[in-house]
């Protein structure tokens, strides 16, 4: 989480509105209930709402290691016509910021 959080960080300071599913699906999670990851209210919100975020989101930037989920949401991203960045370096702006 914290390397997604310096990584929107980065992204703001370069004129981007960067979010991240996390930042949305969690306080959700919580309030519907979810104890653990892959509970029911879990799997209700967690995957669903990055699909949803992947596929209106202007670009996607990919970060960390290896990760299904985030696979994913790049696949889901270039679907739906999105860019994907797979470094942020290549966000235009940052080398500004």
């Amino acid at each position: 989480m914290r390397t997604m959080n310096e990584a929107a960080l980065r992204l703001f300071r370069a004129g981007h509105l960067p979010v991240t599913g996390e930042a949305l699906a969690l306080p959700l999670v919580a309030l519907a209930g979810s104890r653990q990851v892959g509970d029911v209210p879990w799997d209700e919100i967690m995957h669903p709402l990055g699909r949803l975020l992947a596929a209106r989101c202007d670009a996607t930037v990919r970060i960390g290691g290896p990760s299904r989920g985030a696979d994913e949401m790049v696949a889901i991203a270039r679907a739906h016509g999105r860019r994907a960045f797979h470094t942020l370096d290549d966000v235009p702006g940052l080398g500004e910021a």
